[in-house]
């Protein structure tokens, strides 16, 4: 290396590279909008360091944080039995039978991933939110996913746990406690109906639904993902629900993520260079101050 190369790197240092996260919101079947995004991230070179997830995006960000890439996830999904997984699907049924289909592929506790990860879940006591990062991993994303009154709750640790959605829907704020320094959230209800935009029964239904429901929204549930992310992506879903899980819709969805994640992925390594380059000089003005 010649003296100007050395001088160079001595007084304009190589940016470090920054430390990415990653959150996926809930949603139910929706989340195959998460594997799209994570298509484009994989064809744009973008990999993530720390990931959250709650709910479905517990299931995928346990599997991102087990090594699975995105096509792997989509034949983990072509594998589920729908008509069996649909006999289960009763008024508070238990989960067990989601937990030993997910074993398959989440085996072990949160030791044997690969990258730090926290799942969130719901306390059916005192309605808190609870970080899962320790542990069975396939009980812990079960516990996530938890969604009363289909699901009963996942008892863990002697505490009935219910899906994570009810206290934090798009954990952004869970990946940055983790150890992100640029987190990108991707809201999969962002395009939802709103309550005034309902037929009536099915306004009637959630009123009615809040009254035996263990666990209950909280008024941040969402927008702490918003306050707490870097970028947030938000794929074009309003037209369908999470329980839509025909091949069809499943399809379409996963469409809609890649699309929308490739649509912005200029602007958000934009956003990360822009980043990495504001922390360098930040860095390197405290140097010159010493």
């Amino acid at each position: 290396m010649g003296i100007f190369a050395r001088l160079k790197q001595l007084f304009f240092p190589a940016p470090a590279p920054v430390g990415l996260g990653i959150a996926f919101g809930s949603g139910g079947a929706k989340g195959m909008a998460h594997l799209g995004a994570l298509k484009a991230f994989e064809e744009a070179g973008i990999s993530f360091s720390y990931v959250a997830g709650t709910s479905i995006g517990a299931v995928v960000g346990a599997l991102l944080a087990k090594g699975y890439s995105s096509e792997d996830m989509r034949r983990i999904v072509e594998a589920v039995n729908r008509r069996e997984f649909s006999k289960n699907l009763r008024p508070f049924a238990d989960l067990t039978f989601a937990e030993q289909f997910l074993e398959n592929y989440l085996e072990g506790d949160f030791t044997s991933l690969r990258l730090p990860f926290a799942a969130c879940a719901t306390d059916g006591k005192d309605n808190g939110l609870v970080l899962l990062k320790k542990g069975k991993l396939a009980r812990a994303v079960t516990a996530s996913s938890a969604i009363p009154p289909l699901f009963k709750g996942v008892n863990i640790d002697g505490r009935e746990l219910y899906d994570g959605a009810f206290t934090d829907a798009i954990p952004t704020d869970v990946c940055r406690e983790l150890g992100a320094q640029f987190v990108i959230g991707i809201d999969l209800g962002a395009f939802v109906k709103p309550e005034e935009e309902k037929g009536r029964f099915t306004r009637l239904l959630g009123s009615a639904l809040t009254y035996i429901q263990p666990v209950h929204y909280t008024e941040d549930q969402r927008t702490r993902g918003y306050k707490s992310a870097d970028y947030m992506l938000r794929p074009p879903l309003g037209a369908f629900r999470s329980t839509d899980v025909s091949e069809g819709a499943m399809e379409e969805m996963y469409a809609l993520g890649y699309e929308e994640a490739t649509r912005c992925m200029e602007e958000i390594k934009s956003a990360i260079q822009n980043f990495s380059k504001e922390r360098s000089a930040k860095k390197l003005s405290a140097a010159r101050r010493r």
